[in-house]
């Protein structure tokens, strides 16, 4: 038995492909105007070229779009008159400084607005049970208020135990605002939260993936940041989220990171950082909190740690981490090493890590074996032949997941804080970090980073791999603009 045969008349050949034509020129335009970098935009339009109509709604949802989040200029500089003495002590350490590396604070003071502050003591946190047992002691210790952002809060052993612990500290009087991603927290439902906000604890979510409460749900533009702040004095960030997947005395093969404790006045940008995206996420009017801002940035005592925070995010073109990233690298003169649990690096970055091995700094770069996402682990694989061939040495970190996002330039700059080492963090979600100018952090961070060595191996030039592990790398590699 033979099927029969299906013919198309001419004249709807010709309609198919004149429709087929009109929405390729439409998306086009649409996604052309965003600006984005071409590579990206390239990409963007050839996959969705393949997907006749139903592209519209996959970039609708997926594409990448500008956000309009308002910077609250007067809180800015309330934050700024308060620290003249912040100013007359960085003043007369900047006078020793290298000139790269006055440089890189003015860069991240002209992308993110964010001036060079100081801090009376840094401290690395390793693991998270190490994170948590300094978080849990601070807050513990609050008397005024406490400010939490996580993109991750799992309503587990470690996130029940918070919950609860910042439900006491509320009837204690203490005030609490806690912001999650509403993504990343996708588990947290009412019920948990019953329990704090009965104490009188305000919880919000950052971008709500509900269609019922926007016209689309956001995946993309999600809060990466993990921001605790106690009293406007204490400060906490880093790679650590709320799970036990973070904390080795529950799961023994919890996720390897670190974070960074910050006591004195560079806590104040982290406090500025939580209350803009507190009033962006909640529409609460800055003058809602106004009243309150004697409270929140008491006076402190200048440190003589120089501490620089930085944010980025999609609602500015800057890239302020992106930039600060590629800039410092670049001002390498002994060693850059890298740690990051993803790294899909954009061609400045990759550029950035080969030019500073080539002229003879020690570039290193420390990856998990296998991360939690296959596509992004072959996709930075497929780099390590452009790396190696340029000096820069490779391992991979196989002891367990690696999480931690670090970077040690020389032994006068460290950077730790939320963003992974891809386009997805330089571009799309809100991130922060933490960079701190002189030894106190670039000498224990770099003694973490060849600890890690120790439960790593390196990645050797000329490796032997079959060609069906090759050809996935490379086809992940294609789309390495939209991870």
């Amino acid at each position: 038995m033979t099927l029969p045969e299906f013919h198309l008349s001419p004249a709807w050949t010709t309609g198919l492909s004149l429709a087929w034509s009109a929405y390729i020129a439409v998306l086009s335009v649409w996604i052309v105007m965003q600006k984005r970098a071409p590579v990206s935009t390239l990409g963007w339009i050839l996959s969705l070229a393949l997907l006749p109509y139903a592209g519209f709604f996959i970039y609708y949802f997926l594409g990448p779009q500008r956000l309009a989040k308002q910077r609250l200029k007067r809180l800015r500089s309330r934050v700024i008159a308060q620290a003249p003495a912040d100013m007359a002590l960085l003043r007369e350490a900047a006078e020793d400084a290298p000139p790269a590396l006055r440089q890189l604070a003015t860069l991240a003071m002209s992308a993110c607005g964010m001036p060079v502050s100081s801090a009376r003591s840094v401290q690395l946190l390793s693991g998270g049970a190490a994170a948590f047992d300094a978080i849990f002691e601070a807050v513990r210790g609050a008397r005024d208020h406490v400010h939490l952002e996580y993109y991750i809060f799992e309503p587990d052993r470690i996130g029940t135990a918070l919950r609860d612990l910042l439900a006491e500290r509320t009837r204690a009087g203490v005030q609490v605002r806690l912001l999650i991603d509403a993504l990343g927290a996708k588990r947290v439902g009412r019920r948990f939260l019953a329990p704090l906000r009965e104490a009188g604890a305000q919880v919000a979510f950052f971008h709500d993936t509900r269609i019922g409460r926007r016209l689309r749900p956001v995946t993309n533009y999600r809060s990466h940041r993990k921001i605790v702040v106690v009293d406007g004095d204490v400060g906490f960030t880093g790679g650590v989220n709320i799970t036990d997947e973070e904390d080795r005395r529950t799961r023994p093969n919890a996720y390897h990171d670190v974070h960074l404790r910050i006591e004195g006045s560079a806590v104040r940008w982290l406090q500025t950082t939580f209350l803009e995206d507190w009033v962006y996420a909640t529409g609460e009017p800055l003058h809602g909190i106004g009243s309150l801002l004697a409270r929140l940035m008491p006076p402190v005592a200048a440190g003589p740690v120089a501490v620089q925070i930085v944010s980025s995010g999609p609602d500015t073109p800057l890239e302020a981490i992106h930039r600060m990233h590629v800039e410092a690298i670049h001002a390498a003169t002994e060693r850059a090493w890298l740690t990051t649990p993803y790294f899909v690096p954009s061609e400045p970055a990759l550029m950035a890590l080969t030019n500073a091995a080539l002229r003879g700094v020690d570039v290193r770069v420390l990856v998990p074996r296998r991360s939690d996402s296959l596509v992004v682990s072959a996709a930075a694989r497929s780099y390590y032949d452009e790396l190696l061939a340029a000096g820069v040495k490779v391992w991979e970190y196989k002891a367990r997941m690696l999480h931690s996002k670090t970077l040690v330039v020389d032994d006068h700059c460290a950077m730790i804080g939320t963003a992974n080492f891809d386009n997805r963090s330089f571009l799309l979600n809100f991130e922060v970090m933490a960079v701190v100018y002189g030894p106190a952090l670039a000498g224990p961070l770099a003694a973490q980073f060849e600890t890690d060595l120790h439960s790593a191996s390196a990645v050797r030039a000329h490796r032997q791999r079959r060609f069906w592990p090759r050809l996935g790398e490379a086809v992940a590699r294609l789309f390495s603009p939209l991870l």
